[in-house]
């Protein structure tokens, strides 16, 4: 498993105010895919003049905000394993998230922390 990059992901029901306040930090959408789960949300990946990156996508099934660290993968089922090994539960049970460019999942570890694990498809 080779890891391409990693960054926070926030993922909130008010994803539209956090895009605002991190574009007034001098964030731009780098690129915005709408095609999860069906269009019920959008995540927009941003980046800043220094190669700063964080991703903040759209809910509508939490009342709060939830941030993890997103790890974009070359192979998806690999650290999948991996991190299983270490404790980490995939949260959806055995669901992958696959959209047009990407496959994704939520894992927690024991203590708390939040990775969600990235395959871009090619």
């Amino acid at each position: 498993m080779k890891i391409s990059s990693i960054c926070p992901l926030i993922v909130s029901p008010k994803a539209d105010e956090l895009i605002k306040i991190f574009e007034e930090l001098g964030f731009e959408a780098a690129h915005v895919k709408s095609d999860i789960e069906g269009g019920q949300n959008i995540n927009t990946d941003m980046k800043d003049a220094n190669g700063n990156r964080i991703d903040i996508a759209s809910t509508k099934h939490l009342e709060k905000d939830l941030t993890s660290i997103k790890i974009n993968v070359d192979n998806l089922e690999e650290a999948l394993e991996f991190f299983k090994s270490k404790g980490f539960i995939n949260t959806r049970g055995e669901k992958i998230t696959e959209t047009s460019s990407s496959k994704d999942t939520f894992l927690i570890s024991p203590s708390g922390l939040g990775i969600t694990l990235s395959e871009h498809l090619k």
